[in-house]
């Protein structure tokens, strides 16, 4: 190797050892032992422009092992992008560019936020996925278009790959044929709590093939020109890749290939006895000028030629005045665009009643009729939740403009693949039965941590599903969805709030949960589609003196204003409030809210889901909700056996209400 090369490799291991002895906090390991990969795909393959960080045909790198952070951070402050000096010593600092772990939007270079171990690995097959997809969008248009055709890498380590969630997307990967995907995996062999000799021996290479990749062992993952000759292999493969890099954890360290280098700052003689066995002799933080200018000179031989081609081809284009084009650049470069569409614009006839998962397919579907570029799949569950798109294939290698996705019995891994998707902009759906949102929760919360425009539609949900029993009955799903941070939770009464929450799904870039029930339901007198971005609105008005109030969801609603009508006849005089968001609800004005539900009047809840929560609006005791696993049996039945059928949620809002007068 050069030796600018063996300079390169060197800065960037002493830079991360640097940040992470400065923030006292870090994982030094995989900076000794990954530099050589890093710093060889970002030198001679990664199509990027730093002085351009969100070029649209960028190839993509995730971070899969995100605690290698300082690696990555290092790396990219040497090949120019916009991280200055002083940002490195705010590494893991409140506020700083530089946190913890990639963070998508925060960092330049960054292209995605990958969280927990193996998420990013199926992040970037959702990448990969989404390329080949707007690449064929644009190839339908003009079949020599040149503006989207990138490759989406990732560097992985052991505890990537023991994480099944890494399995099911490659699994998918594979059955997808995404031939631009690679994957560097940094086996060291090592985790935080030491060997993984009796823990992780699967032989790799035959489980890769097993799933349709191209794998190789790579023979020495410290020579610059062996590394770059297995890139190149692997990129001529007509497969997804794998290349496998026996590296040694914390090399060079004294505590080289022991666990405790894997997430503990290194002792100060230890920094030094490093430094100096790499020829460092600069301060904490200093770099020398020519390995700068040496890494940003190869980045800018390689791509400066593609990056103008795609420029000018990016402006000539633009000036061409093609619709569907222009909303394809519209959505690359501002990773978010709105769907038009009005609920206002949809009269239901008064007798409409139908099962709300099929009202919603319909809704999606005219929702997908305005734009291509709003696609999404099921888990093997497309017949149940009625979350498909008509008139349009399952996507796969053959049908690559095909918009409904068949992720299979893959429920973890398809959170992360949308996550990857709609980090291109992409407005992107998937459905499953509530209960198994359980399986997607990682993925869900980095979509709402990311802010990406994902619609996860749940179905099949309360104890009135009946016969399928307390494994398939969703208790506190509905609670854990409310509190993912950033993510708005719909749970629509009937066609007029479906129609509603994808006006506001169409209109916002947010992470959205929609949850609904398979049962029949009518259009309910004044429910209001435009209302639901409030999140609360009063469905059924008191006639005069205000005796209380049901707040109800989603099929309730309709028990609670035939409760409400009954009651009136032993003089009660009771509001309904329709609640389909409550995290909307609560972002409105304290005005509107006590408009909606006046502090001092006595209020019940109505929802076969947890209690907790709902203590924000009425007492534990005024919470008719359901805190206890269910029961195989008829719907009737199961409502009966936990004393939750209408005439029993009657009985106990009359005996509440009652003791107000």
């Amino acid at each position: 190797m050069n030796i600018n090369d063996i300079n390169a490799v060197n800065e960037i291991k002493a830079l991360g050892l640097d940040m992470i002895k400065k923030a006292n906090s870090g994982h030094p390991g995989i900076v000794l032992s990954a530099s050589p990969l890093i710093y060889t795909l970002y030198s001679r393959h990664l199509n990027i422009n730093p002085e351009n960080p969100d070029w649209i045909n960028r190839d993509r790198f995730v971070l899969s092992a995100g605690h290698g952070s300082a690696l990555l951070y290092a790396t990219l402050y040497l090949c120019g992008y916009p991280i200055t000096r002083e940002e490195l010593t705010t590494f893991r600092s409140i506020d700083s560019k530089l946190p913890g772990h990639p963070e998508y939007n925060i960092t330049p270079g960054v292209d995605i936020s990958t969280g927990a171990l193996g998420q990013g690995i199926a992040n970037a097959v959702g990448i990969a996925f989404a390329e080949r997809y707007i690449n064929n969008l644009l190839k339908a248009e003009d079949e020599h278009q040149k503006l989207i055709n990138f490759r989406t890498y990732v560097l992985c380590g052991d505890g990537d790959l023991m994480e099944g969630i890494s399995y099911e997307a490659c699994s998918f990967a594979g059955a997808q044929k995404l031939d631009k995907l690679m994957l560097l995996y940094d086996c060291n062999k090592m985790t935080n709590d030491g060997s993984i000799n009796n823990i992780f021996m699967d032989d790799i290479v035959k489980r890769f093939e097993a799933m349709g990749f191209y794998a190789e062992i790579v023979k020495n993952s410290e020579n610059i020109k062996i590394i770059d000759k297995a890139i190149n292999r692997a990129k001529k493969s007509k497969k997804p890749s794998i290349l496998i890099f026996n590296t040694i954890l914390g090399k060079d360290s004294m505590n080289e290939n022991k666990n405790v280098v894997h997430g503990s700052p290194l002792s100060d003689d230890d920094i030094y006895a490093i430094k100096k066995k790499l020829n460092i002799t600069m301060a904490p933080f200093e770099t020398r000028k020519d390995t700068m200018l040496h890494i940003q000179k190869l980045i800018t031989n390689r791509i400066q030629k593609k990056y103008q081609e795609n420029s000018n081809y990016l402006n000539q284009i633009k000036r061409m005045g093609n619709p569907k084009i222009n909303e394809i650049i519209t959505m690359l470069e501002n990773k978010f665009f709105i769907i038009p569409f009005d609920s206002a614009n949809f009269k239901v006839n008064a007798n409409y009643q139908e099962e709300m998962r099929i009202t919603n397919h319909k809704v999606l579907n005219l929702v997908a009729s305005k734009t291509e570029l709003f696609l999404g799949g099921n888990n093997d569950l497309a017949s149940s939740t009625k979350a498909y798109i008509d008139n349009t294939k399952v996507n796969n290698s053959l049908n690559p403009l095909g918009r409904n996705i068949d992720f299979g019995v893959r429920e973890s891994a398809t959170s992360a693949i949308l996550n990857g998707m709609a980090t291109l902009g992409l407005k992107t759906f998937c459905s499953t039965m509530l209960t198994f949102s359980d399986y997607m929760k990682p993925g869900m919360r980095l979509s709402a941590l990311m802010n990406l425009p994902i619609t996860y539609i749940f179905t099949h949900d309360s104890i009135s599903i009946g016969e399928d029993g307390p494994t398939h009955q969703p208790v506190e799903q509905l609670t854990t969805l409310r509190a993912i941070p950033n993510m708005i939770t719909f749970r629509p009464c009937d066609i007029n709030e479906i129609l509603g929450t994808w006006e506001f799904i169409c209109q916002n870039k947010k992470t959205v949960s929609v949850v609904l029930s398979k049962s029949k339901m009518p259009k309910l007198p004044n429910s209001n589609g435009k209302l639901v971005s409030k999140g609360a609105y009063i469905i059924k008005k008191e006639l005069n003196k205000l005796d209380g109030i049901i707040i109800a969801t989603g099929t309730e609603v309709e028990s609670a204003i035939n409760i409400s009508n009954e009651l009136s006849q032993e003089n009660l005089d009771i509001r309904v409030v329709s609640m389909p968001s409550m995290e909307l609800f609560l972002q409105e004005s304290l005005q509107y809210r006590e408009e909606i539900l006046p502090s001092n009047i006595k209020k019940v809840v109505l929802e076969p889901s947890s209690k907790i929560g709902w203590g924000l609006f009425t007492e534990e005791k005024n919470i008719f909700g359901i805190n206890d696993f269910g029961f195989s049996g008829h719907k009737k039945e199961v409502l009966e056996k936990m004393d939750y059928n209408y005439e029993s949620l009657k009985m106990k809002i009359a005996k509440v209400l009652l003791s107000n007068k």
